[in-house]
């Protein structure tokens, strides 16, 4: 069947819509006064092979323009172009010559010839532009599968990057898998050996990977130009349909295997950046709609990101394109949840002053379709608007930044700490003081994507930028980290051996602290960025996973394996209350020092020590040394029948530093000498 004359359509869906006899295409544009659609045979193609101009008598109902258009078929490429004023001053980028992106595209392709400058420069780009590419959502077999709404107090995080996963010649791939959703596909075997429940990818929604400074790639993705779509170039295929298809393969093995997937999400800017930047999308179709003035007045852009726009996420037409959206992920392309990037700038109204009660956010909390859906919020935004303790809601999980930092400090030496980190260890009802939330809806994290790697966070002082071009002067500049004597990689075996114990510190840590627990790849295998700790525009084995590493750092990595499967069997590491200090509460919790209830809060302690008491009974111990010196603990006394075992004494040699209980030593003295910067973990058997 071939492409038949144009019919008027309707405003609704929005974006294009298969049936079986053709397309519905549907675009909001407020002020442009005439406006196109383009279909494209080859994605670098400099030239439409079709044109369709909307009639604003026929084919626009209020700012909704549509088209129906007889015999489209899924795999159609296309793309709009929209005229109108082009008054800067006003906030109206209008621009003719402009190939724009459907905001609403379910596919995105890029091609050979995509080029992020031509369309910031005067004239036409088609040849070098992005195209929109029609996708039926609903022509795929999903064998019954669906998101696992599993429980929080169930999860471990693993925070990873779809690309450098894998990219390693390492990873035993064929190339062309490599990088790719078939090729994380392949080390799923992986993740559920490592103990690992969700996987939180970084952004996979279509972005522009030349969005960097100096020529230099987008490596994480934090540049959003298509939010429906998933990135093309993380796909095998090169087919209009490949990455979707790929895509939702990869969800469905995930699921398999009992692994969730949370996507993590930047609704608060897109890649178009300030008013010198490209119009690729929203700004040339209602920029006054989709971004925020500065201080209400154009041309410039309100900068709360750190990159060159602010999404006006209050303003309606924003609002119903982020919920469509994730209601998008979660019913077609079953996902399990979300990590909104920057979050509290979903907070800000459309002159980007804070909301007490931001709609966009109270909406996405009470969507029924949402409702079995993990939501995280990175509570937080680049122009000092700090939530984390205070973010809306009570389904809201949040990023913990409190807790990476305390936990790094404490470990680091620093003195006044300890009460600090008792109450990171306790899930931190210091910040989050409601009665009803679960600290299970703390995310806890010692690193991430931005900033050191767990290896580098005990081998560097200060941040190696330079590779970034950007005189080291990007990244943060206090990471809270030690080298433990020597800057960088080294054959020194005690600083060495020194900076293995404080990575299963770090763990350990994590792991027995209320709270879910989210570890970032490669941090298993002691993967290190030479200090780098902004590596957005890194694309190279500096960054990526290396596979070999697990022989390496076999004893590292076994060690985690070991304390992921010691949170899942033990009912104490998943409590869904916060720890008490009521003899009568199910969780008991009793604070020691080096003697027995006896905890030293001072400024100048550096260890702590306490006791669970499971439904009245001892269940387990552990005890923290960052003193740099032995320091000796007085042990809990038992009830006759039960017995303290030795799972974890981080000081110890390989495999001695972690033995499953039912392999563990005895421990039968009163007192137990721990060596300095290290972690002891006792559990009871009867």
């Amino acid at each position: 069947m071939g492409i038949g004359n144009p019919l008027p359509g309707r405003s609704h869906p929005i974006g294009a819509r298969v049936y079986p006899d053709g397309v519905n295409f549907c675009v909001f544009s407020k002020n442009c006064t005439t406006l196109e659609l383009l279909f494209f045979d080859d994605v670098d193609d400099a030239r439409p092979s079709y044109v369709f101009t909307f009639d604003p008598r026929r084919n626009r109902t209020f700012y909704y323009w549509h088209m129906f258009i007889p015999g489209v078929r899924a795999g159609q490429l296309y793309a709009y172009r929209a005229h109108g004023p082009y008054k800067p001053e006003e906030g109206l980028f209008f621009d003719g010559q402009k190939v724009l992106l459907d905001p609403y595209a379910r596919g995105i392709a890029v091609g050979r010839a995509y080029d992020r400058q031509a369309a910031a420069r005067p004239g036409d780009n088609a040849a070098h532009a992005m195209k929109s590419v029609v996708v039926d959502s609903w022509a795929y077999d999903w064998e019954e599968d669906h998101p696992l709404q599993r429980e929080f107090r169930e999860t471990v995080i693993y925070e990873l990057h779809i690309g450098n996963f894998t990219r390693h010649p390492s990873s035993g791939l064929p190339e062309a898998l490599r990088g790719t959703y078939a090729g994380l596909i392949s080390q799923i075997p992986y993740l559920k050996k490592l103990g690992i429940t969700a996987v939180e990818v970084l952004p996979v929604q279509q972005f522009d990977p030349q969005d960097a400074p100096g020529g230099k790639p987008n490596v994480w993705g934090y540049s959003p130009i298509g939010f429906f779509a998933p990135h093309a170039l993380y796909s095998s295929r090169r087919d209009p349909l490949g990455p979707v298809e790929e895509f939702r393969a990869l969800v469905k093995a995930l699921h398999r295997a009992g692994i969730e997937i949370i996507l993590d999400v930047v609704f608060n800017h897109t890649a178009e950046g300030d008013e010198h930047g490209p119009t690729l999308c929203f700004r040339g179709l209602e920029n006054r709609a989709y971004y925020i003035p500065r201080q209400g007045r154009w041309p410039h852009y309100a900068n709360f990101t750190g990159c060159g726009n602010t999404l006006n996420a209050n303003h309606s037409i924003v609002r119903r394109l982020i919920r469509d959206c994730l209601r998008y992920w979660v019913r077609e392309m079953h996902v399990d949840g979300f990590r909104f990037d920057l979050a509290s700038v979903l907070t800000r109204d459309e002159w980007g002053q804070p909301l007490a009660s931001p709609p966009l956010l109270w909406e996405i909390e009470s969507d029924p379709v949402l409702a079995g859906t993990k939501i995280i919020a990175e509570a937080w935004d680049a122009a000092g608007l700090y939530q984390v303790g205070s973010f809306i809601g009570h389904r809201w999980a949040e990023w913990n930044g409190r807790f990476r930092d305390d936990v790094r400090r404490f470990w680091r030496g620093d003195e006044g700490l300890v009460r600090a980190f008792a109450a990171r260890l306790n899930g931190s009802p210091d910040l989050y003081p409601q009665p009803d939330r679960e600290p299970n809806r703390s995310i806890n994290f010692v690193t991430c994507h931005d900033g050191l790697t767990l290896y580098d966070l005990v081998s560097y002082n200060h941040k190696h930028n330079e590779a970034n071009g950007e005189d080291n002067r990007d990244g943060l500049d206090e990471n809270f980290s030690w080298n433990c004597g020597v800057e960088g990689p080294t054959d020194d075996p005690a600083i060495n051996a020194l900076r293995q114990r404080q990575m299963r510190n770090f763990f350990t840590t994590l792991i027995l602290a209320q709270g879910t627990p989210m570890l970032m790849m490669g941090d298993e295998i002691a993967r290190s960025q030479g200090g780098n700790n902004n590596a957005y525009c890194q694309d190279g084995p500096q960054v990526w996973f290396d596979w070999e590493a697990l022989s390496t750092q076999a004893t590292l990595q076994r060690f985690v394996q070991g304390l992921l499967a010691l949170k899942q069997s033990h009912p104490a590491l998943r409590a869904e209350a916060f720890w008490s200090t009521d003899s009568q509460a199910a969780l008991q919790v009793i604070w020691h020092g080096v003697d027995l209830n006896r905890p030293d809060w001072a400024a100048w302690s550096h260890s702590l020590a306490f006791e669970l008491r499971w439904e009245a009974r001892p269940t387990l111990y552990a005890a923290f040394n960052a003193y740099w010196e032995p320091l000796t603990f007085e042990l809990p006394l038992l009830p006759p029948g039960l017995t303290w075992l030795r799972v974890i004494d981080t000081a110890l040699t390989p495999p001695a530093d972690f033995c499953p209980p039912e392999q563990a030593r005895a421990v039968t003295t009163s007192h137990y000498t721990l060596a300095p910067r290290s972690s002891l973990v006792l559990v009871s058997r009867g």
